[in-house]
């Protein structure tokens, strides 16, 4: 039996989702708590540095003076107004995803057109962090989006799509839980993260060195295409024999599926975690 969550945690993750929808706080934050565990003492160092000046970004409803914190940080401000009522960080919107067809080859060229896709973004706020010239208010900015970004190209319905928003159009039971309005990626995003995260033994740990270079290992575009070939394999090809079939009205996760599929949501938590690590040791150890 698939163990339930909270009732009003599971009507929030119903609720909130979007092609740009959160990677369930869980997941975002146990992403950065592997990463601060497995960064160099001088890394853990900087960033802490950087993470003291979170106040620049003027988002007191949003805090980001810790890396848990801002794991979180680049989701809480999406709401945010100005004074005359503008979203503040709508142009960050596109950033969380990459909607790159699981039924084509891999290609980044359009979903990324101009650097608005989630693996761009990376890219360009590692390059941020490595200039120390750059303004103090952009290298935190840069950084609460690296360590919240790098959890989103870890959920694979950030990365792969089928043309329907990431998986959000693709409605889904989750074992004997079937609200009207639960989607796959809303079960990627929450209920299959948390029960990957919470099963033993803890995520949260240094590992190994040989871990930590095998599971690092690549670019920002091999981790992207690994995501990709996931969610055809995985998210989509766990529910459809062929993924590339029409989606019917209603897709099952029974309960032999989530078992199968919770070591795969698992393993890219750490990697996710180890991956944002190096990142970090490149931008600032």
């Amino acid at each position: 039996m698939i163990r339930p969550l909270p009732a009003l945690l599971a009507v929030a993750l119903v609720a909130t989702a979007s092609p740009a929808a959160a990677y369930w706080e869980y997941g975002h934050q146990t992403i950065a708590q592997i990463a601060e565990a497995n960064v160099r003492p001088k890394t853990r160092v900087a960033i802490r540095a950087l993470l003291a000046h979170s106040d620049l970004l003027d988002t007191p409803e949003c805090k980001a003076s810790t890396m848990s914190d801002a794991s979180v940080w680049a989701d809480c401000v999406k709401p945010l107004k100005d004074a005359d009522g503008k979203s503040r960080f709508g142009y960050a919107y596109s950033w969380h995803y990459q909607n790159v067809s699981i039924c084509r080859p891999f290609d980044l060229t359009a979903p990324c057109k101009d650097g608005n896709c989630v693996s761009a973004q990376i890219t360009r706020d590692v390059a941020l962090l490595k200039n120390k010239r750059a303004p103090m208010k952009d290298r935190v900015e840069a950084l609460a989006f690296l360590i919240h970004f790098v959890g989103d190209l870890h959920q694979p319905l950030h990365a792969g799509d089928k043309d329907d928003k990431g998986g959000n159009d693709a409605k889904a039971d989750y074992g004997l839980y079937g609200p009207a309005r639960l989607n796959l990626h809303s079960i990627w995003d929450g209920y299959l993260a948390e029960r990957a995260i919470s099963s033993p033994p803890p995520l949260v740990r240094r590992y190994p060195a040989s871990v930590r270079t095998a599971l690092g290992a690549g670019s920002v575009t091999d981790w992207s295409r690994e995501s990709w070939q996931i969610s055809h394999d995985a998210a989509y090809g766990s529910v459809l024999s062929d993924p590339c079939v029409p989606t019917p009205a209603r897709l099952k996760l029974d309960d032999a599926t989530i078992a199968k599929l919770v070591p795969v949501a698992r393993l890219e938590v750490e990697r996710g975690g180890l991956r944002l690590a190096k990142l970090l040791d490149e931008a600032l150890g």
